[in-house]
């Protein structure tokens, strides 16, 4: 069974300037560790040994990760500036359309790259199904959110919701489902309004086509870090930035 991650590591980070003035966000350092190195780390021990990192804000500072990293490849994305992270995936498209060549076992994972990993536990355990990871938050959430039906499988994803899932960045698609994706998103690039993308809503639209499960993990397992006060609450070592 081979597994490989996209990661999404192309967004200019504007939330957290002016950290992010000379470092791109996924590179920022929480406990001094580079956030997309502790989920690259984490892939690596469930097996992941493909990784493809889909830059585009100052680029060229991932360029060590292919050194440090066998396996892993940097995927430009020239139109990040322009258009939402729909863009990230068409980028990376042939990775999923290319998904079933050397078998049908396993998958791929897309991942947002800014993302602090602080149990990589969470990538234990087999998938058997394609999936988003998410975790239960109590009460009105205005974040990306699940409402699932009565089987357990995702009927929407999108934004606001009341006791539900919310999204942790991290996906999971069964290699079939992965091809899926790909054609949906090739299709989806260069239609009225897709510039406002986000690559999840073409997810959203197609859950006719892609039979999806949440995954839950334990709020704890994992951090997305939007501003430099967020960043501050996870490592006092920011708090006088």
């Amino acid at each position: 069974m081979s597994e490989t991650a996209i990661l999404m590591a192309a967004g200019m980070g504007t939330r957290m300037r002016p950290l992010t003035e000379k470092t791109p966000k996924p590179l920022i350092k929480v406990h001094g560790r580079p956030m997309i190195e502790t989920v690259i780390d984490g892939l690596i021990k469930r097996g992941v040994d493909r990784f493809f990192v889909v830059t585009g804000y100052l680029g060229d500072q991932f360029g060590y990760l292919e050194e440090k990293y066998p396996g892993l490849e940097l995927v430009p994305n020239g139109d990040y500036m322009t258009v939402n992270n729909i863009s990230s995936i068409y980028a990376a498209k042939e990775v999923l359309l290319s998904a079933m060549e050397e078998d049908t076992e396993g998958g791929v994972f897309i991942c947002e790259a800014d993302l602090y990993v602080s149990d990589d536990s969470l990538f234990e355990g087999d998938l058997n199904e394609s999936c988003y990871f998410g975790k239960l938050v109590p009460g009105h959430s205005d974040d990306w959110v699940f409402e699932q039906d009565e089987e357990g499988f995702i009927t929407r994803v999108g934004k606001v919701g009341e006791d539900c899932m919310n999204m942790v960045g991290l996906s999971y698609f069964k290699k079939a489902d992965a091809v899926t994706l790909g054609r949906l998103i090739d299709e989806t690039y260069g239609t009225d309004g897709y510039e406002d993308l986000f690559w999840d809503d073409v997810v959203d639209r197609n859950l006719d086509k892609l039979r999806l499960r949440v995954h839950e993990i334990r709020s704890g397992q994992i951090t997305e870090i939007d501003t430099v006060e967020e960043l501050a609450a996870v490592d006092p070592a920011y708090r006088n930035e």
